[in-house]
C-alpha cells in the first residue's frame, strides 16, 4: 500500500497560500523585551547621592511627599530641583501655598555639622512649615 502526499489525481495547487498569521515569534519578542524593561527600569531612576545616617526606626510611606536634600557641599534641592542660596524660604512658601499637608522631609548628608543642619531647619520653620521629617537609612541587622 502506498501513500500519496499531494491532493488526488497528482496534481498540485500552485499559487494557494496559508490563511492564517503565525503570531509565535511576535509573542516571543515582546516577551522578551517586556522583562528586559522590567529588569531595567528600576536603575533609570537616579537621585542625588547622599551619605545618609542610620536609624532603627522603619521609614515612613507617604505618596507625593515633599524632600529638602542637603549634600555634603551644602547644596540644595527640593525635590530633585536646586534652589538658589537664600532663595529656599520664598520656594518652600510657593511649593506649600496650595498643599493641605504642611510636611517636608529633610534628607541631609550624614557628614554635615550639627549646625549646618539646624540652620536649614530654622530657614524650613520660617517659611511655615508645620511638620518637618528627617530622612534616615535603616540599620542594618546582622
Amino acid at each position: 500500500m502506498a501513500f500519496s502526499a499531494g491532493p488526488p489525481g497528482g496534481a498540485r495547487r500552485i499559487g494557494t497560500s496559508l490563511a492564517e498569521i503565525n503570531i509565535i515569534p511576535l509573542v516571543d519578542v515582546v516577551l522578551v523585551l517586556l522583562l528586559i524593561f522590567m529588569l531595567t527600569a528600576p536603575m533609570m531612576y537616579r537621585g542625588i547621592d547622599v551619605n545618609l545616617p542610620r536609624a532603627a526606626a522603619r521609614p515612613t510611606a507617604v505618596e507625593e511627599r515633599m524632600v529638602l536634600t542637603v549634600t555634603k557641599d551644602r547644596a540644595l534641592y527640593l525635590n530633585d530641583k536646586r534652589v538658589p542660596s537664600g532663595g529656599l524660604e520664598g520656594m518652600l512658601r510657593d511649593a506649600f501655598r496650595n498643599r493641605k499637608d504642611k510636611t517636608l522631609y529633610l534628607k541631609a548628608d550624614a557628614g554635615l555639622s550639627y549646625g549646618a543642619v539646624i540652620e536649614t531647619m530654622d530657614m524650613v520653620r520660617r517659611a511655615g512649615i508645620e511638620r518637618l521629617g528627617m530622612v534616615t537609612e535603616p540599620v542594618r541587622e546582622r
